[in-house]
């Protein structure tokens, strides 16, 4: 343990017993491990750091197959200072639910918000309404995406919608409506540091700063063009995948490279310049859409990196580094080119995959990475073990992750996950679960009535991944004989989670019929 916070006493907060009750929640339920009782003042500052589509692949602390290429200096720090998570996951990898999921610690079915067209209720009580009950400022800067106004923080500023990355228009609580000049990210931070700066100093803060950037259409600023030039990023393994291993359900869906998004870049209008493909094969146009991709995105994620620095710098500059969380994160994953696609939504673990990186001196061991199964319902109950909540309100399905942060270690907790896409638009709806070596996928393909859902059905399907000897997600082993058991044990797992957390197909009996008779392991198609 750090020498700020000796192992022992950190056990013993750990193992403590307490009570207690949070505003706004009609009843509670102990926290999983109760965090520390000190007094408002004294208890650490939570600086959240939560980024748009900024995906694990484009951070240079998580070395993968751009590591060589990726410039994120600042956000690399957070993990040398403190931890990485490797099994960060997202259960509904799609903007506005993972946003509404990150606050409430609920799952969409419970909170609401299933798809890109859901509000989420003002009145429902969330991670700002606690963390203000248990005595810290509040406040939300940036991306809110939410679709209603934010409720529950001492303060807010936000974009409209997804914003614009140049003079964005925001409104402030006390401020209203008006246009700031500047690029969005550094704009955002500039307002972030504001608030820090003119905050009521008698309390500690929670401050939630969410950029706009990497969210395509990936317009970065003028500084960062000379950034990339000449370089040729590797291409993913999958990036030419041949997808007949695949179920029904997923083989023929998905934003690709070679379909919509080289049609927008190939267009004379687009944001940074339009690809030139002129006399290009059909495998060439795809490989120049892939390095335009690339360097658009990378420039945007500098961009989120340069002010990462400047929130840094400023923690540093104040004395503050010591006594504050800084959590860094994204809505969700995104695809860089993996098995040819662009955007997020599937389950495969270029989507499912969060970025987490936190740094709090007094606690965290520097330099430490975990793998456990955590998942975006876990934030907000992190958050208030932080802010020495005793107890978390009853609607909460997550739970709470300091211990393993601090670098403790939990027999008892989670082995597996249940993620669920509800939106059924481009990507076929589906749920499944995850363990540590395997995943299994069902593709309802259904609309079930949401909103933005398209109304036309897809085909059912499953998929099994040995996520230990196919990282890559290249192989479906579902029919394979020697996996059937295991299939047996994850399809017995996926509905115990289902029943566990809510969720069962007893509302929708039409999806329960199609598992039932779609269900065939080992056997072909």
């Amino acid at each position: 343990m750090h020498r700020n916070l000796r192992r022992r006493d950190f056990l013993a907060l750990w193992a403590a017993a307490t009570t207690g009750s949070v505003v706004g929640a009609p009843s509670a339920r102990p926290l999983d491990n109760p965090g520390d009782p000190m007094s408002a003042t004294s208890r650490p500052n939570i600086l959240y750091i939560m980024a748009d589509d900024h995906t694990c692949q484009a951070i240079g602390a998580y070395a993968t197959l751009l590591k060589a290429h990726v410039r994120t200096p600042h956000i690399d720090r957070l993990a040398r200072e403190g931890v990485r998570l490797d099994n960060c996951f997202c259960v509904n990898s799609i903007c506005v639910p993972s946003r509404a999921t990150i606050l409430t610690g609920e799952y969409s079915h419970r909170n609401g918000v299933y798809t890109l067209n859901d509000a989420i209720d003002p009145n429902r009580p969330h991670i700002a309404h606690w963390m203000g009950a248990a005595g810290y400022q509040t406040a939300l800067i940036g991306k809110w995406h939410l679709q209603s106004q934010p409720a529950g923080f001492d303060y807010w500023d936000v974009l409209p919608g997804q914003g614009v990355y140049f003079d964005p228009v925001m409104t402030a609580k006390d401020k209203g409506r008006r246009r700031l000049k500047g690029y969005s990210t550094d704009v955002i931070t500039d307002r972030s540091l504001e608030w820090l700066q003119a905050r009521d100093r008698t309390k500690p803060f929670f401050l939630m700063t969410h950029f706009k950037n990497s969210h395509a259409p990936w317009q970065y600023p003028k500084r960062n063009e000379p950034l990339y030039d000449g370089v040729t990023f590797p291409e993913p393994p999958s990036l030419f995948e041949d997808l007949s291993h695949r179920s029904d359900g997923s083989r023929e869906y998905g934003f690709r490279v070679e379909g919509i998004h080289l049609q927008r870049m190939t267009a004379p209008n687009y944001p940074t310049g339009p690809l030139n493909v002129e006399g290009l094969s059909p495998k060439e146009q795809i490989r120049a859409c892939y390095q335009k991709y690339l360097r658009d995105y990378l420039r945007c994620v500098a961009a989120i990196d340069e002010n990462v620095g400047r929130l840094l710098d400023y923690l540093d500059t104040e004395g503050l580094a010591e006594n504050t969380v800084v959590v860094y994160t994204s809505d969700q994953g995104l695809y860089l080119g993996e098995h040819g696609y662009i955007d997020k939504r599937w389950m495969y673990e270029e989507s499912l995959r969060m970025p987490f990186l936190a740094r709090y001196p007094r606690e965290i061991p520097a330099g430490s990475v975990r793998k456990d199964l955590i998942l975006n319902t876990d934030f907000a109950p992190t958050f208030l073990s932080y802010g020495g909540v005793s107890a978390l309100p009853a609607s909460i399905q997550g739970r709470n992750a300091r211990h393993l942060l601090a670098g403790l270690c939990d027999v008892k907790w989670r082995q597996s996950m249940y993620y669920r896409y509800w939106m059924h638009c481009s990507r076929p709806a589906h749920y499944g679960v995850r363990t540590r070596q395997h995943k299994l996928i069902f593709f309802y393909g259904l609309p079930l009535g949401m909103k933005g859902a398209e109304k036309q059905t897809s085909k059912p399907g499953w998929e099994l991944y040995d996520l230990e000897k196919d990282p890559q997600e290249l192989k479906n082993v579902f029919r394979e004989p020697a996996y059937k058991k295991i299939a047996e044990d994850l399809k017995a797992e996926l509905l115990r989670l289902k029943d566990e957390l809510g969720d069962s197909d007893d509302r929708t009996p039409e999806v329960a019929a199609l598992r039932e008779a779609t269900w065939k392991p080992s056997e072909p198609s």
